[in-house]
């Protein structure tokens, strides 16, 4: 597990990218704020998190299996991280903050154009 990462992920990569090109500025991985978030956006008041979908948990994702190994202890852990994620959101929303979610099974080639062109309005949409 020491070698998984969890900044600089290709799917975080991409969002970072399309997010550069369509103008929007950003800083990365800020840890005064709860869940230490992938993405935030001041200007926007918004905060992007790029969930991988075993790492969190995503109900009903084939990414999401978990091993036939060890299941009781990934259960638990994966549990607690999705436990820790909500926490984190509901202190980001309570403190005004707009959250957006990715899951990494959004950024696959079938749905990768289709979720980033929805990435902007899910940003401005707040501000309106």
């Amino acid at each position: 597990m020491s070698r998984v990462r969890s900044k600089d992920t290709k799917p975080e990569l991409l969002v970072r990218k399309f997010l550069f090109s369509k103008g929007f500025r950003y800083k990365l991985h800020d840890k005064s704020l709860p869940g230490t978030p992938d993405i935030i956006l001041p200007k926007y008041k918004t905060v992007i998190f790029i969930n991988g979908c075993f790492w969190h948990g995503h109900n009903d994702c084939k990414y999401a299996a978990l091993p036939k190994t060890k299941t009781e202890w990934w259960q638990a852990k994966i549990q607690k991280n999705a436990a820790n994620d909500e926490s984190a959101k509901n202190r980001l929303l309570h403190g005004g903050w707009n959250v957006v979610l990715i899951w990494g099974c959004e950024l696959k080639s079938k749905l990768l154009i289709e979720t980033l062109v929805k990435i902007p309005g899910r940003i401005i949409s707040k501000l309106l």
